[in-house]
């Protein structure tokens, strides 16, 4: 079974008549995920792509009740509503690829989906790809490929060009999740390496850091904690990156000695994570791992 989409996810797309939601429902589609409805406030009636438009989520959900998953294409002023309209209308997932969203209104709406048991995948991210069975998200799908290798990654673009690795090494990817690169997140890589902890899919998981915070620290702490039974590879972004300067990520800055690259790198190896140089080295340690066990 896949971890968070899959075959059965049915996705409502927030801000579908927008040129970015638009663009990626037509995406989407194509990629054979299972579109089923688009809301705008204003412009419920129209269709994007064969796709039905509506005001209102809960208008959206009463014609479609097999509804469970949402991605928000909402503008950053008005994201944190469209999110709490999805939790109320019953989304098991909700995944927020808008950018620039207050930490205090992400922190809020993070809390609230947890108390429901909603899962947020992001904001800030790329989504989240299933190969073979859903995408939910912007990601290229003709990188990824039916495999065993579950990638969590805060970096958007190392992403695909992780995944690209994986599928021209034969091994491909079971999920690839991108958690988004702000301060605060919904799903955290520890929350990632839980699911793919008991998917049985996963054989092997690909953790891609960067700069800024302590997720990576957590991870670590988490994996030697649990003694996590599958191999994990590791690559951190930012080596060179020079302390107290934000680069280009929210979340990525270093300060008071932490969050940086080095500090990561050390806790993972710590905890008996191969860590990789360069994104191309991924697969090299991969490999490893696997015939290691």
């Amino acid at each position: 079974m896949a971890v968070l989409v899959d075959k059965n996810t049915y996705v409502l797309v927030q801000g579908i008549t927008g040129r970015e939601g638009s663009f990626h429902t037509k995406a989407m589609l194509e990629y054979g995920t299972k579109v089923l409805a688009g809301v705008t406030p204003g412009k419920g009636g129209q269709s994007v792509h064969g796709v039905p438009v509506y005001d209102s989520v809960y208008e959206a959900v009463s014609r479609h009740p097999e509804l469970n998953t949402s991605i928000i294409f909402v503008p950053s002023a008005y994201a944190s509503d469209a999110v709490y309209e999805a939790i109320d209308a019953g989304m098991e997932v909700v995944v927020l690829i808008t950018e620039h969203i207050p930490v205090h209104d992400s922190m809020k709406f993070i809390r609230y989906a947890r108390l429901r048991g909603v899962r947020i995948v992001g904001p800030n991210c790329p989504g989240v790809i299933s190969p073979g069975e859903s995408k939910v998200g912007i990601m290229p799908g003709h990188v990824f490929s039916k495999g065993k290798v579950g990638i969590v990654s805060r970096s958007g673009t190392l992403t695909y060009e992780v995944a690209h690795a994986i599928t021209k090494a034969g091994l491909g990817q079971s999920t690839a999740v991108g958690i988004g690169g702000d301060p605060i997140t919904g799903m955290s890589m520890i929350d990632m390496l839980e699911m793919f902890r008991e998917d049985e899919e996963t054989e092997a998981v690909v953790l891609i850091g960067e700069i800024g915070g302590d997720m990576e620290e957590r991870a670590a702490e988490y994996i030697k904690r649990c003694n996590y039974e599958k191999p994990v590879v590791a690559f951190v972004a930012g080596r060179t990156a020079p302390p107290g300067k934000r680069m280009g990520h929210a979340g990525a800055i270093i300060s008071m000695g932490a969050g940086d690259a080095e500090g990561k790198i050390r806790a993972f190896e710590a905890s008996g994570v191969r860590v990789a140089s360069t994104p191309a080295e991924v697969v090299k340690l991969l490999k490893d791992a696997l015939r290691s066990g």
